[in-house]
């Protein structure tokens, strides 16, 4: 009889037992410590953050205390006259205004880290301009033929480099470089071995340490100011649908850079806006059809990338137009292929290319009316 009954008693399962003597993976997670926790989440993207919140109480504590959300730049509205600058904030949808009498007689070029650089046709003066702070920077005289110029940090910042170029024939291009405390400017000319003309419609980002200029035709030419080194790549130029080459197709296009990463942004008044990603190591521009939560702030003159924005401001693309009384700023979203206000198409060469420019926030509101 007792064999009998040994022989009914139920053996666990193997899978059973290894549960038994294995800790739960998941209570080991929840038990954490705190530092340990934050360090991990603090680590994490705005959307996983979000994601990772839900678990528990705890973890939405944490989530909370260290979660980033980053701002969208203000679009800059320049004055035709007098010095009265308006800014628009996209994520609240208003407008503010500041006196700027140092803009007065002055081209903006580009802006960077909340600085923008600005040109006095009538000295010669390329200048930085904090219109927050109103700090300003001058830079050693130089004649700029064409308003191409960018700098790769804040003046602040002890690696701040400006960068211009201008072509003295189609195979020979002459550079020129300097920081904020400079003398002098340094000038270089160098030779291509493909033509590289420059023009008012060319396009200039800093990334990885070196400036990228993409040529109103599409060539991409890279100068690395530590080794000053100039080449024009044998990088054959984005393949843009055949009805993109229509009027203002040239002044239609915005490129921007974010965190190791280059898009350029091909507009047209007859199709939606198609996006192109450089990938480096087979040195051909990607079509891509998402941006994986990025958010590019397109202008003519400097477009900005952000990630961690909030809502439906990720996987889009911001022009610098406002309509319906500051109600909406154009974008166009990735994830629905469409334009936002409803609209089929805009066609951004009709715009005035130098009425206005995206600009980080300031951090303190009070010197707005």
């Amino acid at each position: 009889m007792a064999g009998r009954k040994r022989r009914k008693l139920k053996k666990l399962p193997e899978e059973s037992r290894d549960k038994e003597n294995k800790p739960d993976a998941q209570q080991t997670w929840l038990e954490l410590p705190e530092d340990l926790l934050e360090m991990i989440i603090s680590r994490l993207t705005l959307s996983e953050n979000i994601r990772a919140s839900v678990v528990c109480k705890q973890w939405l504590a944490v989530a909370i205390s260290v979660r980033v959300v980053n701002k969208p730049p203000w679009l800059m509205f320049f004055p035709k006259y007098g010095d009265l600058v308006e800014f628009y904030d996209p994520l609240h949808r208003t407008f503010y205004t500041l006196e700027l009498p140092e803009l007065v007689g002055s081209k903006v070029c580009y802006s960077k880290d909340g600085w923008l650089l600005i040109y006095k046709t009538s000295t010669n003066r390329l200048m930085f301009v904090n219109p927050y702070t109103r700090e300003l920077i001058k830079l050693p005289k130089l004649e700029l033929t064409y308003q191409i110029v960018a700098f790769s940090a804040a003046p602040t910042s002890s690696c701040c480099i400006v960068f211009t170029i201008k072509h003295i024939s189609p195979t020979i291009i002459a550079i020129s470089t300097c920081h904020p405390r400079a003398a002098e400017w340094t000038t270089i000319n160098y030779r291509n071995r493909l033509p590289f003309v420059s023009s008012i419609w060319n396009k200039l980002v800093f990334c990885g340490g070196k400036f990228y200029c993409l040529s109103l035709t599409g060539w991409l030419g890279v100068y690395d100011p530590e080794k000053r080194s100039w080449v024009v790549h044998v990088l054959p130029p984005p393949k843009c649908p055949e009805n993109f080459f229509v009027k203002n197709w040239w002044k239609s296009k915005f490129m921007a850079e974010h965190n190791g990463e280059i898009f350029v942004i091909y507009t047209s008044s007859e199709v939606n806006p198609v996006m192109y990603k450089l990938d480096q190591a087979i040195k051909e521009w990607v079509e891509v059809k998402t941006l994986g939560g990025l958010s590019i702030f397109a202008s003519f003159l400097s477009s900005h990338a952000k990630i961690d924005l909030l809502g439906t401001m990720r996987n889009s693309v911001y022009f610098s137009k406002v309509r319906f009384y500051g109600k909406h700023c154009v974008s166009y979203s990735l994830d629905d292929n469409r334009y936002y206000p409803r609209k089929q198409f805009y066609d951004w060469g009709e715009e005035d290319p130098f009425g206005s420019i995206w600009i980080e926030p300031p951090e303190d509101h009070s010197s707005f009316a």
